[in-house]
């Protein structure tokens, strides 16, 4: 699994360095470039006073492939000289409560161009967002069939997967449920379209084929929260064509781009985290995690915010832990459980008999010599006389205590078991003593 940064609200394009040497300082080596950062809406607006003034099958400036790369070069200089590569290109969306019709060309231009440029460097996805403004609820699917078929031809040249989008949609004000956020329609829709750029290439074939993976989704978790969605439903009714996640904090009615836990109420999140992990984590993603933060960043000072972004990757590399846990878990010959306690307790629940431990042990004395959730409690001490290829799993939130008392002895792989996301829970919890 892959994390990226998002260039919004890190890197300014005109002068680049900084935010680039931030991102590579923090540790990632991936990003997504986001080409609303030089392809603005001042640009969409200026696009529509050209088709005015021209005539309205000309080409705008800003749009054609060369304009694009001469805007992009620095940046991409730029990513060369700190070693990130871009894995992830995104055009830009008009506002959510647009009717501006005229404006659908120039995106599908903009898309045309991000192709060319994706093929040029090698980027594997480009999010390619629903078109909306103007369409009548009803014809979403016949608007956007032609609009992502005619991108499907190019996209196949450069070996460019397209990723549509979920979205919002603007109600007098209030924002609802829009394209792509009915998951089986939504699957749908991907399924059709690969189907039908499979056929766009090979007219002539006959013969039943798999259809390659022209199409796919990138998921925004903000617009699930602003959708009030249950992202766990979402996730693995839509399975393996989600190809990349947007992991941003978001209020519940208004849009906003905050780092993943940072938007909470009364200590609790308003993002249902738990539904995406264990959403993704059913269908085995193995796709990227895209850090969104743009808001958050673009608060912080300056001088803050190069230690935001090892946070950030941090809360990142945790989502990728909590998903991968089972392969975790799988990677040992055998494992031991450090604890006796509530989380050992949801350990044996949710994978006690896939993954059962040889025993687990504590650090109280007193419980030593007896059994807890069928496995015999044992002192610490043991720990060294473990084979090999046997990982120790602690189960207690005293995590780097326990790690440090553990290497003192001289114990090796020692890893962290975490039940804040299990596909199930003990609701009722034992005493603290425990």
């Amino acid at each position: 699994m892959n994390i990226l940064y998002s260039s919004s609200g890190i890197v300014d394009y005109r002068h680049p360095v900084q935010g680039f040497r931030d991102m590579a300082n923090a540790g990632l080596r991936q990003i997504l470039l986001d080409i609303s950062m030089f392809c603005s809406d001042n640009d969409l607006e200026n696009y529509s006073k050209y088709t005015k003034i021209k005539s309205p099958d000309r080409v705008s400036p800003i749009c054609t492939p060369q304009a694009l790369l001469q805007r992009v070069e620095p940046l991409l200089e730029q990513c060369r000289r700190h070693s990130l590569s871009v894995d992830c290109l995104r055009i830009p969306h008009l506002p959510w409560d647009s009717k501006r019709t005229e404006l659908n060309p120039v995106l599908e231009q903009i898309a045309e161009s991000a192709i060319d440029l994706c093929g040029r460097i090698g980027c594997r996805y480009l999010i390619v967002p629903p078109l909306f403004a103007g369409i009548e609820k009803g014809q979403e699917w016949q608007a956007n069939r032609g609009y992502y078929l005619r991108l499907a031809k190019t996209a196949q040249e450069q070996h460019v997967t397209l990723l549509l989008e979920n979205q919002c949609r603007s109600y007098n004000g209030h924002l609802l449920r829009g394209n792509c956020t009915d998951a089986a329609e939504t699957a749908e829709w991907i399924d059709r379209l690969n189907a039908e750029a499979a056929k766009q290439l090979h007219p002539s074939d006959n013969i039943f084929a798999e259809p390659a993976t022209t199409f796919g989704l990138c998921l925004d978790t903000g617009i699930c929260t602003l959708c009030g969605q249950n992202m766990q439903e979402f996730i693995t009714t839509l399975g393996n064509r989600i190809k990349t996640v947007i992991l941003r904090d978001s209020g519940r009615h208004t849009e906003s781009s905050l780092l993943s836990f940072t938007s909470a109420y009364q200590g609790q999140s308003l993002t249902d985290w738990l539904g995406l992990i264990r959403g993704l984590r059913e269908i085995h993603f193995d796709g990227s995690l895209i850090l969104y933060f743009a808001d958050t960043a673009a608060a912080f000072s300056p001088l803050l915010r190069p230690q935001l972004l090892p946070l950030a990757k941090s809360v990142a590399e945790y989502f990728k832990w909590q998903v991968e846990i089972e392969d975790l878990l799988k990677k040992y010959d055998s494992i031991v459980l450090f604890g006796a306690g509530n989380m050992c307790r949801n350990y044996m629940k949710c994978y006690g008999e896939q993954y059962p431990p040889l025993f687990t042990c504590d650090n109280n004395r007193t419980v030593w010599g007896t059994e807890f959730c069928g496995l015999e409690v044992k002192p610490p001490a043991v720990l060294q006389d473990l084979p090999d290829n046997c990982g120790i799993f602690i189960c207690n939130i005293y995590y780097r205590e326990i790690e440090q008392q553990l290497r003192d002895m001289g114990v090796g792989n020692i890893e962290f078991f975490n039940d804040e996301y299990m596909p199930s829970f003990h609701f009722d919890r034992l005493p603290v003593d425990n």
